[in-house]
């Protein structure tokens, strides 16, 4: 028996768990070794998909399954094996063409089980590639192979914005459409987000949901942090975070360590 026996901590990966050093903190490293000993399940709740996500699953002590690419996807890393997963709705090809016709100056990334697809790449499209350091096929949607998990839109916040509202208001009964950052407009099917993605672990692991707890740094993540007994967030988080009705616990920067703040909490509150 240990002191976090039935928690369940679910961290947001990019600017959170990972820093803007590219690295992840030894504090945090070392405040999951205590909160896992301890009995406590921690996870990674990331808008990245497996294809991109993967190469890094073995630096983070994970020991409940991650949830991928902004709740469309569980992915069990322990037992190699995709739990669950939603995919965009048929109409995806038809729809996101529209935005397109409509929004000339967007880039889309698609992904399509292991593989990646752009159509209309911007500076913004490479820039991510390259930090995923991940390959992909270049081509026009109709050309793509469906079905998607999930896709991103990339520009500028100011274009992005009319591009979120317009989506919703023409198909928001099909999509969630949501920043991961201020510069990379995510999509997957309505219904699936990291809120839903972290509560369907707790249910998997028989973790009731107030002893859910939940950190995150962009508009992404407020569906999780919606959950969250305490809702946590760094100091580097999106003005969104800030502004949330729920009101997050703002703690240190990415970089210094935050998982290392949470864990000192859960420790007094536990």
């Amino acid at each position: 028996m240990g002191k976090f026996d039935g928690i369940l901590l679910a961290s947001d990966f990019d600017d959170t768990l990972y820093g803007w050093d590219l690295r992840i903190p030894e504090r945090n490293l070392r405040a999951l070794e205590y909160f896992i000993r301890e009995g406590g399940h921690f996870t990674v709740s990331t808008g990245r998909a497996h294809r991109t996500f993967a190469p890094f699953a073995s630096q983070v002590p994970m020991n409940a399954p991650a949830v991928l690419s902004n709740g469309a996807a569980i992915y069990d890393f322990q037992a190699d094996k995709m739990l669950e997963q939603s995919l965009l709705p048929d109409t995806a090809p038809a729809d996101l063409a529209a935005v397109m016709e409509r929004f000339p100056s967007l880039s889309l990334e698609l992904y399509h089980g292991e593989d990646i697809y752009v159509c209309n790449p911007n500076e913004i499209t490479f820039a991510h590639l390259r930090k995923v350091n991940c390959d992909y096929t270049r081509c026009a949607i109709p050309d793509m192979p469906t079905p998607w998990v999930k896709g991103i839109f990339h520009q500028e916040r100011e274009v992005l914005l009319p591009v979120q509202a317009w989506m919703l208001e023409q198909f928001g009964d099909r999509y969630e459409a949501i920043f991961s950052n201020p510069r990379y407009l995510e999509l997957t099917r309505k219904g699936s987000s990291k809120g839903g993605g972290v509560a369907r672990v707790a249910e998997l692991l028989s973790i009731a949901p107030d002893r859910v707890y939940c950190v995150g740094d962009n508009q992404n993540d407020i569906p999780m942090l919606a959950l969250s007994a305490i809702p946590f967030a760094p100091a580097n988080c999106a003005q969104e975070v800030r502004d949330w009705e729920g009101g997050a616990r703002i703690l240190c920067h990415c970089d210094d360590g935050i998982i290392g703040d949470i864990v000192e909490i859960l420790d007094g509150l536990y």
